[in-house]
Order: C-alpha cells, then structure tokens, then sequence
C-alpha cells in the first residue's frame, strides 16, 4: 500500500513541547511530525503536514487532501470539542481520518469529553503521548491493508 497521508494539527500544538509538559510531554511538534514521517516513508507512504492556530487553514487543508490524500491524521486541539466546520470537512473525506489526542480528554475538564469528530473519523486514539501518532499511523495502515 502506498499513497500520501495529511497530518494535521491544530491551534497551540505548535507549542508542544512547552506548553504543559505535564500534560502534553515534551516531544515538540517537529518531532512527532518527523517520527511519522519516517513509519510513513518506511511503509511506503508519503506525507503533507500543516499546523495552524485557524480554524479555516485546517478546513482548506481537508478539501485539499480530497482525491488526493488516502488518510487524514488529526490532532484538532481545542476545536475537537467546538468545530461543528471542520467535522463537517471531514465528513467529505472518503480515505481514512484517525483523530489523535496525547492527552486523555475523557480524564481532562468536562468541556473535552464530547468530540465533535468522533462521528465522523475512522476513530480516535487518545491518552498515549508521543505514542499516539504512532498508534495512528499503524490505525491507517491496518485500515489500508484491510480494504
């Protein structure tokens, strides 16, 4: 299998690494981008990444990847719980959509337990840290392999 995955990520997760190492660790962005890039590269696969603090880029980025990409990997930040726009982007993607979350929401404040892309993705792995966007990759390939 092959083909080009999106990554995702949302506001603030340009500041992974920092921002609450309690929470978030201290693995930045640029690191987990590159360390699924390389499982990618090294199944076959290619990658775009793109992170944004804006709501709008991150919709654009899934009309884009329609046709061409065969997975989306999301880690939407804050608008997991708020972004009825981008669930409905993604409601557009036919491949794969794996939302990723390195914390645990379900053990986080109240307004983080309702995902509004939960309806939407291929599902959702949460709670692993720096692990989480390992777990994803291998969700889409498993996936991939399967159809």
């Amino acid at each position: 299998m092959s083909g080009e995955i999106l990554l995702l990520a949302g506001p603030n997760l340009n500041l992974l690494g920092e921002r609450s190492p309690e929470i978030y660790g201290t693995t930045t962005l640029l690191e987990h981008v590159g360390r699924f890039r390389a499982l990618a590269s090294a199944a076959g696969f290619s990658v775009r990444d793109l992170q944004s603090n804006f709501e709008g880029d991150l919709i654009e980025a899934v009309h884009a990847a329609r046709g061409t990409c065969v997975a989306i990997v999301l880690n939407a930040g804050a608008l997991t719980h708020t972004s009825w726009a981008l669930r409905d982007a993604l409601a557009t993607f036919d491949g794969v959509k794996i939302e990723v979350h390195l914390s645990s929401p379900a053990a986080r404040e109240p307004f983080r337990h309702v995902s509004t892309l939960a309806g939407v993705v291929n599902g959702s792995i949460a709670g692993f840290g720096a692990l989480s966007y390992d777990l994803a990759f291998e969700a889409v390939r498993r996936i991939l392999d399967a159809s």
